[in-house]
């Protein structure tokens, strides 16, 4: 569970936002400020996992907290929520988490909170995963690659799919297969890029066979079947000689 503090000098938007928050599991203590300088008080004073900020607060902005809590040692992810579209760049370079538009959605705030409990889990040994930024409705975003489970070509852009959602790249097929060959991606037909780990299944033997990832079945061509074949071979578990 972790611990958060909504910020915003509109009280009602305070309220809205903190039941929200109450109804989800995954939260634990919700603290409440109607300013910028009541918000950092609070954070002198208690354990914060996550901020919720309003951008345009009077005194102090939500912008402001942001700078002035990243220059301390393990600062609290930041979460800004506003009904101004117009300030997603500058959150974006404060390190923020997310950027919700008023009025917030509940479903859209879960996947937010998964965010930050992701976050807050311990991290696994070894190397950090790689991130992307992508937009989708003029809001520029960070995700993680390893979230990425297949990759549809779309012209000379890229569509990433994954679990909860997709988003459009500038950047052909091609050179993803080329630049994520390492991190288990592998071409499966000419529109199609798959994660191997998120693989569940291949059938082959329908007219054109495919390949399951999650919900969702993707055509295989006979030209990467040979491949494929190879790599699902090289994981099954084999008796010691």
């Amino acid at each position: 569970m972790i611990n958060v503090l909504v910020a915003d000098d509109e009280l009602p938007a305070v309220a809205e936002l903190s039941f929200l928050l109450g109804k989800d599991g995954r939260i634990g203590q919700i603290h409440r400020a109607g300013s910028g300088r009541a918000a950092l008080a609070i954070l002198e004073q208690s354990r914060i996992d996550a901020l919720f900020l309003d951008i345009h607060m009077p005194g102090l902005s939500g912008l402001e907290i942001a700078h002035a809590i990243n220059a301390r040692p393990n600062p609290p992810a930041v979460v800004f929520v506003t009904a101004d579209e117009d300030c997603a760049l500058q959150a974006f370079e404060l390190a923020a988490v997310d950027y919700l538009l008023k009025p917030v959605r509940a479903e859209r705030l879960a996947a937010t909170v998964g965010r930050l409990t992701e976050l807050a889990a311990p991290a696994p040994e070894g190397p950090e995963a790689e991130m992307i930024t992508v937009e989708k409705g003029g809001t520029s975003r960070l995700i993680r690659l390893d979230e990425v489970r297949y990759v549809q070509a779309q012209g000379d852009y890229a569509r990433l799919h994954t679990a909860h959602d997709s988003y459009l790249v500038r950047v052909p097929l091609a050179d993803l297969e080329q630049r994520w060959a390492a991190a288990g991606f592998l071409r499966i037909h000419r529109s199609y890029l798959v994660c191997m780990p998120f693989v569940s299944s291949l059938k082959l033997g329908a007219a054109r066979p495919t390949l399951s990832v999650a919900d969702a079945e993707l055509p295989v061509s006979r030209r990467h079947l040979p491949l494929l074949r190879e790599r699902l071979a090289a994981t099954k578990v084999r008796p010691q000689p």
